[in-house]
């Protein structure tokens, strides 16, 4: 395991990429964020299917994926986001924003900075 938090997300996502910069620029916080494609997931705990599934968030043993790993990353990052962190993990909120990350996920080549290579393959 690593010994900061990191963020982890699709580096040949160009709509993950500008995300994970505005993540960066505006919120900062102490955690690395990398593409999965150039970290080390065995010393994170994590597989290449859990990263191409969704962003994740490793925090020692403290794992977490999706709009989870948004929160867990907001949380981290002190204050004013910390309590934004603490509201969208709520699980009243958490029902809203599980299908609003996997509609996102599942649009992103259509959003913002998306381009076709963003697109995911349907399960299969």
């Amino acid at each position: 395991m690593t010994e900061r938090p990191t963020f982890v997300f699709d580096g040949d996502c160009a709509f993950c990429s500008s995300t994970a910069r505005a993540l960066q620029r505006w919120v900062g916080g102490p955690a690395d964020v990398v593409a999965w494609q150039r970290a080390d997931l065995t010393a994170l705990g994590l597989t290449a299917a859990e990263c191409e599934e969704a962003v994740q968030w490793v925090d020692g043993a403290r794992r977490s994926a999706g709009a989870l790993a948004f929160a867990d990353y907001l949380r981290s990052a002190g204050r004013p986001w910390v309590l934004l962190g603490r509201l969208l993990a709520l699980p009243p909120v958490q029902v809203v924003a599980r299908p609003v990350y996997a509609w996102i996920s599942r649009n992103r080549h259509r959003l913002p900075g998306g381009t076709p290579a963003c697109k995911l393959d349907p399960p299969g």
